[in-house]
């Protein structure tokens, strides 16, 4: 009886360690399969992360909105008593309703993050085919759309009670999305870079407190030093942006100096955020 030898055998390994036959083929085709597969595109992962953010989320947020909003409104009931009118009214509505977007895509956002490294939910997003810049966006894109309806309600409810124009809230179409962006990458970046879930609550609540006093105090009773802070706020050229729309004559050019302004610490926040993500995600 004749002995075949191991190495013509099919899916033999050989003494160099390599195999042989059927199975070495099909090895390597899926090994060519692998190698080749497409990689997932930057905006139609961006949009599968942001669908599932917002469902997920949907539910759990949406009271929170509501404490957003209430707090945002009881603040401006409370200023009435002190602010008159003219600047100083523009400047509390403009900033009471960007708080609504600091309350959620800063606070929020950040309490989030740290409890998904905390808890490994970064390895899950790793294992995807999906760009560390898609997992942030569509993060950062789905908790700012919960703004939208509460930063419209506080400032119709604050351009009523100061007795302000409504003509040019249309603003808030630019507004929200561009301070939303600003402070989603600074909230995502707060809670990646922060060593414990604690903490990043912390930073976050104190970054929303920064948003509250340097955002909705007029900035004519600031300090020197507290109004050179407020410039570093992202969120203080969404307010700046919304305030001027309330006065009889707006300037438009200095509106889209602080919408243009806004947008590029968008645009370098999320890049923080991101360039965060993939240093905690590789921990």
């Amino acid at each position: 009886m004749s002995v075949v030898p191991a190495e013509v055998l099919p899916g033999a390994a050989r003494t160099d360690g390599s195999r042989t036959g059927h199975g070495a083929d099909t090895e390597d085709g899926a090994r060519a399969t692998a190698a080749l597969g497409p990689r997932a595109r930057l905006w139609p992962a961006l949009a599968a992360v942001y669908r599932a953010q917002l469902s997920r989320a949907r539910v759990a947020r949406i009271p929170l909105l509501f404490v957003a909003t209430f707090q945002s409104i009881g603040i401006m009931v409370l200023m009435r008593g002190v602010v008159d009118g003219g600047g100083e009214a523009r400047a509390v509505v403009a900033g009471s309703s960007v708080l609504v977007v600091a309350f959620v895509a800063l606070n929020l956002l950040a309490q989030y993050f740290g409890q998904l490294r905390a808890s490994g939910g970064l390895d899950h997003y790793a294992t995807l085919p999906v760009p560390p810049a898609a997992v942030v966006l569509g993060a950062a894109a789905a908790y700012a759309s919960f703004t939208v309806p509460g930063t419209l309600v506080t400032a119709v409810v604050g351009s009523v009670l100061f007795q302000l124009p409504l003509t040019h809230l249309w603003i808030l179409v630019a507004v929200i999305p561009l301070a939303g962006a600003a402070l989603a990458g600074l909230g995502a970046a707060l809670g990646l870079l922060a060593p414990r879930p604690e903490l990043a609550t912390l930073l976050g609540q104190l970054g929303m407190s920064a948003a509250l006093l340097l955002g909705v105090l007029p900035p004519d009773r600031l300090p020197t030093f507290v109004q050179w802070a407020r410039d570093l706020m992202p969120s203080t050229y969404g307010v700046e942006a919304l305030g001027l729309t309330f006065g009889p004559d707006p300037d438009w050019g200095l509106v889209l100096l602080d919408l243009a302004v806004c947008a590029g610490v968008g645009v370098a926040s999320l890049a923080v955020a991101t360039w965060a993500y993939r240093r905690a995600a590789v921990r």
